[in-house]
């Protein structure tokens, strides 16, 4: 088995990348992080074709499916989805990298169908007690096998978890880090630091790259404006830089806040200031280029 990637004989995506979204089928497991009442509105399947009816009248034309549960079996079913689907262009997936063996667990999900759309590796560092999970010796043995596979590993962290996902960054430069959600800003309170300058500290390490996802649902979701939103976005435009920002709307959960085109075009708005290649980055080319997309 090989941890190379597999040549898809296509072109790399062109349009929009969506880099962020999920899908899942409550028939097949349940979710546990949207049983409490006010998670209701996100409490029905959602599968690839409903993201299409929404995401291709907004222009998009790839996409990045995102694990949402640490279940070895989710990957696989995900893997097989972007067998089927054209749109879906790349997998972030779970596997347990606190095991021994992560490597020839990485190799195995590069067998199967839909395998060579494996992009990066995903764990829900958000939900453990320890603040510094990521630089157990065990998880950076685990992190180390995610960048010789030649995959990326997103961070889905809160803020207060940002330091440790820089000491990890730091500790790795070979392995590319994509921080999701902008690290999780408190939007709603309005604050800026101190997760302002735990996310430069992060953007200061050059093999680290920021998603421009998930600002609604941090923000009120019943009166969130553009203009709540900007001084993160631009806190991240300006740490980051264009190529090494990329467009996730978050979908479904986006739904809680704001429908897909209303994500897309606050999106459009906040990166308003930028010429068009930056545009052209942010909307696809740091995706393609951090995934591997279309290779």
């Amino acid at each position: 088995m090989t941890t190379e990637r597999t040549d898809r004989s296509a072109a790399p995506p062109t349009g929009i990348v969506d880099a962020h979204h999920h899908v899942w089928d409550l028939a097949v497991r349940d979710q546990d992080w949207i049983t409490v009442p006010r998670m209701a509105p996100l409490r029905r399947n959602f599968a690839p074709a409903d993201l299409r009816a929404e995401a291709v009248a907004a222009g998009v034309t790839a996409s990045v499916v995102v694990q949402t549960v640490t279940v070895a079996e989710e990957t696989p079913e995900l893997l097989a989805l972007a067998a089927e689907d054209e749109l879906i262009a790349g997998v972030v997936g779970w596997t347990d990298l606190t095991a021994p063996g992560v490597a020839d667990a990485l190799a195995a999900l590069r067998e199967l169908p839909g395998g060579e759309r494996l992009a990066a590796v995903r764990h829900q560092v958000q939900g453990e007690a320890d603040p510094e999970w990521l630089l157990r010796p065990d998880v950076r043995r685990g992190l180390a096998a995610v960048a010789a596979a030649g995959l990326a590993y997103d961070l889905v962290v809160l803020d207060h978890q940002l330091p440790a996902a820089r000491a990890a960054a730091a500790a790795l430069p070979q392995l590319t880090f994509v921080l999701d959600h902008l690290g999780k800003p408190p939007i709603a309170a309005g604050e800026l630091r101190p997760w302002s300058d735990a996310v430069r500290a992060l953007a200061a390490l050059p093999n680290t790259v920021c998603k421009l996802s998930g600002l609604v649902t941090e923000a009120d979701w019943a009166t969130w404006t553009v203009d709540g939103l900007r001084p993160y976005a631009d806190t991240v435009l300006d740490a980051f830089g264009p190529d090494r920002l990329m467009f996730g709307s978050d979908w479904p959960v986006c739904r809680l806040a704001a429908s897909y085109a209303e994500v897309l075009a606050a999106a459009r708005e906040l990166t308003g200031g930028l010429d068009p290649a930056e545009r052209a980055a942010v909307f696809a080319g740091t995706a393609v280029r951090t995934y591997g997309l279309g290779r």
